[in-house]
């Protein structure tokens, strides 16, 4: 099977980086802030909104669908950088740290991606919109799980293979978006 991925994938992902490092100039690091808990939570409101729309089938706020998941990818890779900056001071960082932790967690979520998909022959192409929030909102408890065993599993996937695959369901929904198969 020929991987038709990458590309729509690194154009959701590039958009996605766009909103990050204009965000990050109106408001800063603010985002340093949030625990991986907060993090979480604030990823569960954009999926569970999501989730709600697909129930309801309408919406009163004028934000899409196509805006949460990007902001869920957005979410995804700062809880990524929050694992991988643990303990450091929450000060402001400048443009070009946000920058190169941002290509740093995405390429490494990117990663992931490729191998999965490797393996799994695209078959995320195939699944529903609900299916990929529902995976999202399930790697969500997840990760609340985890935390309520002080970070430990016994012999699960952490909370950083977690946000990888949030990240990863989030882009998928934005292609298939992008490709008209889902509702924006």
């Amino acid at each position: 099977m020929i991987n038709t991925t990458n590309q729509p994938y690194d154009l959701e992902l590039d958009h996605c980086r766009n909103i990050f490092l204009k965000k990050a100039r109106d408001y800063g690091t603010s985002w340093r802030v949030l625990r991986i808990i907060s993090v979480t939570d604030q990823i569960f409101i954009k999926a569970q909104r999501i989730r709600t729309i697909q129930e309801k089938g309408t919406q009163k706020v004028g934000d899409d669908l196509r805006g949460e998941f990007m902001g869920i990818v957005n979410y995804g890779i700062i809880g990524l950088i929050q694992l991988h900056l643990k303990g450091e001071a929450l000060e402001d960082l400048d443009e070009l740290t946000v920058d190169n932790l941002f290509t740093e967690q995405a390429a490494f979520a990117r990663r992931i991606m490729l191998d999965k998909n490797h393996d799994y022959g695209e078959a995320w192409r195939d699944m529903s919109q609900e299916s990929l929030t529902d995976l999202i909102l399930m790697k969500l408890l997840r990760i609340r799980q985890i935390l309520a065993n002080d970070g430990r599993t016994l012999i699960s996937e952490g909370i950083d293979a977690n946000f990888t695959d949030i990240i990863n369901y989030a882009l998928f929904a934005l292609v298939l978006i992008r490709e008209g198969k889902h509702r924006g």
